[in-house]
């Protein structure tokens, strides 16, 4: 029970913000100490949503996770009483932890609405298992070739072959357009910007 010895009320999912990187040396702090400090009634469930990102540099494949809300983890948990008020020790218990600026809501934590939750547990559940190319292309989109004979020109990407990271792009060539296959690390996209 908490200080006040009123019951905790109903769970709701909160998001906290991290420093830069510190995501998830947040995450393991709470999840290690939250039977420690005895805050298991209050603090539910940790999540700090990634995915599988690989890229291909000078030959070799590098597999890395990319977090999809850099800066943040999300915490289901008891934060108010069973009467709608603050309670200090679980509050204390997250806004203590190394690496934590604060609650979404600042001293009134606000609780993300169900269907933000589910469209981040829905990404999780759609990213398990799965590998992402670092750097995603689009059929029809302007690229420039960084690398090989075609170095400095422009192309159009026609197919996408994300499994090999390869990609086949429509590239003028003396005035003709010629289809040449390329890997992802031979094309940059196009500056927006520029132009």
């Amino acid at each position: 029970m908490s200080e006040t010895n009123v019951a905790p009320g109903p769970s709701r999912w909160y998001a906290v913000q991290t420093l830069s990187n510190m995501e998830g040396k947040v995450k393991a702090y709470l999840e290690k100490f939250v039977q420690i400090e005895e805050m298991g009634d209050y603090l539910l469930e940790v999540l700090m949503p990634t995915e599988t990102v690989s890229e291909v540099k000078n030959g070799r494949k590098s597999v890395k996770e990319r977090k999809f809300y850099p800066g943040y983890v999300f915490l289901h948990m008891r934060l108010f009483d069973e009467n709608g008020k603050l309670m200090q020790a679980p509050w204390y218990f997250v806004r203590n932890v190394q690496g934590v600026i604060g609650f979404i809501g600042g001293e009134r934590p606000v609780a993300l609405k169900p269907d933000e939750i589910e469209r981040i547990q829905r990404q999780i559940q759609e990213a398990l298992g799965k590998e992402v190319p670092k750097i995603q292309y689009q059929v029809g989109e302007d690229v420039k070739i960084n690398d090989g004979p075609f170095l400095n020109l422009t192309g159009r990407v026609d197919e996408l072959d994300e499994k090999n990271q390869k990609l086949k792009v429509s590239v003028s060539i003396f005035g003709r357009f010629t289809p040449v296959e390329l890997e992802y690390r031979q094309v940059e996209k196009l500056d927006e910007n520029a132009g």
